[in-house]
């Protein structure tokens, strides 16, 4: 299904973001002169004002049929934030459904313009971190993101099976037909906002059925979208559907969602790089970084233990990885749906260590300031360990294992692979809890029932998407959202901030680089992904 409308009337003047947002009902609108050339769109999402109708000690609608009759399944939280979060414990899929927001800022974090989606045509997921990323289309008059058809307040909705890719081992069965809930699962539904014209259009797909679509991105020439994500929730290990439904997909624009399973549109296997033991069906295309530069598709890999954490791309040649890892032919064109399933790669230089070995790569979002120059994000190993003595994240602190490469990596093509540079870090304060409370979020322990008995104390734990441009000066401002650590149940639902920093091209270290915050973190509200919106 797809639905388009044109933007809404003119409405109130630029604000700050937090004017505008707080107390703003979901699907409401402020819409002024349309997103502007020059600066930067930002993706977010509200938790829902009207809490999900859940009370302590009821069965979860989406429980594991296992834990029937035991605590597992069985809620330790209502639906208040953040709070709610605690029932990650007996519900391992527990996410909360939630309004889309699409922001337009200047490069100072001023408001120039807003659009809260209606969520009777979009939500996305409180708390899945890895959505909302935002990416520009190859022609760069349309942006795209992921979300789902499921109503505000519903649970699980990053977890479900979609309508017509079922599987019965998922844990998470509210999408299942004899659920609680009723529903026969949740499409995924990718949103697509055309800069030219001020329209919105969704498009269904039953892609990435037990887990989370993540990225978007519309080849403006073939009319095909492409996508990141994952699937198979479940423990089936003979999972050939699921497998055709994740890791790099594509699904064209407005066609309705089709009863038979898609295939995917790339494929890799650690087996490409000599390992002989097999994964689970599907992990090891657990994809959430997409970009296009010159012609290729990229993607990136950085959580699961299953495959390789690292950045790949397309190869639409068939000739360009022979051992899993290579460089894009130059001139390749770029993929489509008709072609066969094309084998993904390695981008030469970049990890090709089995991720249930490696403790340092976690790369998310990526962005190309020239063909010899590639941002990555990383967001760090997600470690809580807390440290009272200096009132620290541990695992998240540059001198450990998990947060030593976090941050912005800068790599650099030597004509025969790609080489880190360095990781900027300066101003993230990798580890160390917000140097001012976040208004309305809790303060001492996460210590009521079902909780971790940490202290809330969020703190940037590395980077997840990110955009950028290049400067006349030859340097490059890059603008991310950050990744969190925190006491909570889940810190995918952390208040978490937009930063950005200016890097010179030609430089070989990181120096005096330092970010600078653009959107300060707010209780409630999450920020996903950042497009640059170029100049015309």
């Amino acid at each position: 299904m797809a639905k388009s409308f044109s933007r809404p009337a003119a409405g109130a003047v630029a604000l700050s973001t937090v004017a505008l947002l707080v107390g703003v009902p979901a699907g409401a609108s402020a819409k002024t002169q349309g997103f502007r050339p020059g600066s930067l769109a930002v993706a977010a999402t509200t938790y829902p004002t009207e809490k999900p109708d859940l009370t302590v000690g009821q069965p979860i609608p989406t429980w594991n049929p296992a834990g029937q009759g035991s605590s597992n399944g069985i809620a330790v939280a209502d639906g208040t934030y953040p709070y709610a979060f605690n029932n990650d414990g007996p519900d391992g899929s527990f996410a909360v459904s939630s309004a889309v927001n699409l922001l337009d800022v200047n490069n100072g974090g001023h408001l120039l313009d807003r659009y809260d989606v209606p969520t009777s045509e979009q939500t996305t997921s409180f708390s899945s971190k890895s959505e909302l990323a935002l990416n520009l289309s190859t022609d760069g008059q349309d942006l795209t993101w992921s979300g789902y058809n499921a109503a505000p307040g519903a649970l699980d909705a990053s977890n479900s099976n979609t309508p017509y890719v079922y599987d019965a081992t998922n844990p998470d069965i509210a999408s299942m037909p004899n659920s609680p809930s009723g529903t026969p699962g949740y499409f995924r539904r990718v949103g697509d906002y055309n800069v030219a014209n001020s329209k919105f259009s969704y498009t269904d797909t039953n892609d990435y059925s037990g887990d989370n679509g993540r990225a978007a991105l519309l080849d403006n020439a073939a009319d095909e979208i492409f996508m990141a994500g994952n699937s198979n929730n479940g423990s089936t290990s003979t999972a050939q559907p699921l497998v055709n439904v994740t890791g790099a997909q594509s699904v064209t624009p407005g066609q309705p969602a089709d009863t038979v399973p898609s295939k995917p549109l790339a494929s890799f296997s650690t087996q490409q790089i000599g390992a002989t033991k097999v994964d689970k069906p599907g992990k090891d295309t657990n994809f959430r970084g997409l970009t296009e530069f010159n012609g290729v598709v990229y993607y990136t890999k950085g959580s699961g233990s299953n495959g390789v954490n690292t950045v790949y791309f397309i190869d639409t040649t068939g000739n360009a990885c022979p051992n899993g890892t290579g460089l894009p032919a130059p001139g390749a064109p770029l993929p489509t749906q008709t072609g066969a399933t094309y084998k993904m790669c390695i981008l030469k230089g970049f990890n090709t260590g089995l991720a249930s070995a490696e403790t340092k790569q976690f790369p998310f979002g990526l962005w190309f300031a020239n063909k010899d120059t590639l941002y990555v994000a990383d967001e760090g190993d997600g470690g809580t360990t807390y440290d009272p003595t200096t009132n620290t994240w541990a695992d998240a602190a540059p001198s450990s294992p998990g947060g030593s490469d976090a941050g912005l990596q800068k790599w650099v093509f030597d004509g025969t692979q790609w080489n880190l540079a360095y990781t900027i870090q300066n101003g993230l304060n990798l580890g160390q809890p917000y140097s001012s409370p976040v208004k309305g979020y809790p303060t001492g322990n996460n210590s009521g029932n079902g909780g971790t008995n940490l202290p809330w104390n969020p703190a940037n734990d590395g980077l997840r998407n990110i955009s950028g441009h290049v400067n006349s000066d030859g340097s490059a401002t890059i603008y991310a959202t950050t990744s969190t650590v925190s006491g909570s149940g889940d810190p995918g639902a952390d208040p978490n901030s937009v930063v950005a920093v200016t890097d010179k091209l030609a430089s070989t270290t990181a120096g005096t680089d330092r970010f600078r915050t653009v959107e300060a973190p707010r209780s409630g509200f999450r920020y996903g992904g950042v497009a640059w919106l170029p100049n015309k």
